[in-house]
């Protein structure tokens, strides 16, 4: 490909920097003020017209007037409140917040495609909307989105998320469900406190809940077919109390992911039922309680095919990992975009040297910036541009 080496060339690199400013400067779901008021200053240096979308998200559009079909390309903005244990130069300056999933990188990825499909906006053969949105990470950002109009006149979306357990330059985006849905538990456990010496006296919490926790792990190995696909994980049991006390209370949090979602309910019944059940054999009391957060991440078979063509023509015919079985168990709300429009989402490997495998959610995560090129290429090709470069 011909065209502006230079100029390409300085937009991945003011990507690697915007990437690393913004690792300095996390902020979690819904409090990303300065994130966007980053995003929003970067786009209007570019000189790309945008507007404010649920609150900390923006909505920007290129070749407005344009006659073909009108796609969106997204990035999530928030961050996780994890203490960061990286060793980069640009590690978080916000205690207790950090870019652990590559919320980051995805930002800056569409930053360079915004830049460089501006540069050649008049060779786009319809309107490309860039959606930065807040709170991907359990805060519904994706649905607030919608609400206020981020959809309004969209054809069709396309996102995609880092993925360190995929190797750089493979990926994966099948027809069908890529990401499952998943949902949350708590569960309360009162019994009677007392003495740590008297335990004939007391209805110990703590010994209920870790009762309880491995009961729960029965659900998908013995009550559930084989076929499903679904995970029952639980990931916090509290019971404070001094060495000596045996407490009142003890509680418990986790969440499940599922593939289908008819799937939702019958585990929530079973974390029920065997909560209630093993409580009752240990004279204890409990209160459950579910709530649900995504559905699956499913791809339309035509945007689908259109992605993957974008990824054979960057990574080459083998670019599948085809050793990832999909939907992985991970969660996104890219999710309700996809119930209301057709659109597709890829999950693109950036693993390989040791500092990238970390998974994601790890405080060793760290995002390989050696995705960024390859990203905007992927995102300007399913805009229909047909100057990328390589």
């Amino acid at each position: 490909m011909g065209g502006n080496v230079h100029n390409w060339q300085t937009i991945i690199a003011n990507a690697v920097e915007f990437r690393h400013e913004l690792h300095r400067h996390p902020e979690l779901s819904w409090q990303e003020e300065q994130t966007a008021a980053r995003v929003r200053q970067a786009l209007t240096k570019l000189g790309i017209p945008w507007r404010v979308c649920a609150d900390h998200g923006t909505v920007a559009t290129l070749a407005a007037s344009a006659k073909g079909k009108h796609i969106a390309l997204r990035a999530d903005i928030d961050a996780l409140p994890i203490v960061e244990l990286t060793a980069v130069q640009y590690q978080s300056q916000h205690a207790g917040c950090m870019h652990a999933c590559g919320h980051d990188g995805h930002t800056a990825a569409l930053w360079a495609a915004a830049a460089w499909l501006k540069q050649h906006e008049s060779q786009l053969p319809g309107p490309v909307s860039l959606l930065f949105q807040p709170a991907e990470e359990g805060g519904h950002g994706a649905w607030r989105m919608i609400e206020d109009g981020a959809l309004t006149g969209i054809d069709e979306i396309f996102g995609w998320h880092n993925w360190p357990a995929i190797p750089l330059g493979k990926a994966v985006c099948p027809d069908g469900a890529v990401m499952s849905g998943n949902g949350i538990f708590q569960i309360e456990v009162t019994g009677k406190g007392g003495h740590a010496s008297q335990p004939e006296l007391c209805h110990d919490p703590v010994l209920a809940a870790a009762a309880i926790t491995l009961n729960l792990q029965q659900i998908v190995s013995r009550r559930l077919p084989p076929q499903s696909a679904a995970v029952v994980s639980v990931s916090s049991i509290r019971a404070d109390a001094a060495p000596t006390v045996t407490p009142e209370k003890a509680s418990l949090s986790g969440s499940i992911r599922l593939s289908d979602p008819l799937l939702r309910s019958q585990l929530n019944e079973l974390i029920a039922q065997i909560s209630q059940d093993t409580a009752n054999s240990y004279g204890v009391s409990v209160k459950v309680m579910s709530e649900p957060r995504y559905e699956a991440t499913v791809n339309h078979a035509g945007p689908a095919e259109d992605y993957r063509q974008a990824l054979a023509t960057e990574f080459g015919e083998d670019w599948c990992m085809t050793q990832l079985p999909t939907p992985i168990m991970a969660s996104e709300d890219f999710s309700y975009y996809l119930n209301e429009i057709p659109g597709a989402f890829a999950l693109i490997g950036m693993g390989g040297e040791e500092q990238y495998q970390f998974p994601c959610h790890s405080p060793h995560y760290q995002f390989n910036d050696a995705l960024l090129a390859p990203v905007v290429r992927i995102y300007s090709r399913l805009a229909g541009l047909p100057v990328v470069e390589t």
